[in-house]
């Protein structure tokens, strides 16, 4: 399942910055979603929601831009915009 793969990669992303800056929780995650990848941002806030389970992000606020730009070079992609995290 395509949306599986995609918050296994996700969440592998967020992880690695979480280990990178040291941090032990993520707050917010920015996702822009391009406009030909295929996932609406109600559709990307359930697996998420549900990948993010047992994780540093289960809690974190999602803020999701859809992108209606086709000729933008990442209008296949989904994008990890920002990361905000919390320190111990």
């Amino acid at each position: 399942m395509h949306e599986s793969s995609l918050m296994r990669d996700l969440l592998a992303k967020i992880e690695a910055a979480l280990v990178e800056q040291g941090a032990c929780r993520v707050v917010r995650v920015s996702i822009r979603l391009g406009a030909l990848c295929g996932i609406s941002p109600g559709h990307f806030r359930g697996h998420f929601s549900l990948a993010a389970q047992g994780t540093p992000a289960e809690h974190a606020f999602l803020e999701i831009k859809q992108s209606e730009n086709l000729a933008d070079p990442h209008a296949r992609d989904v994008l990890l915009e920002r990361l905000e995290v919390e320190y111990e």
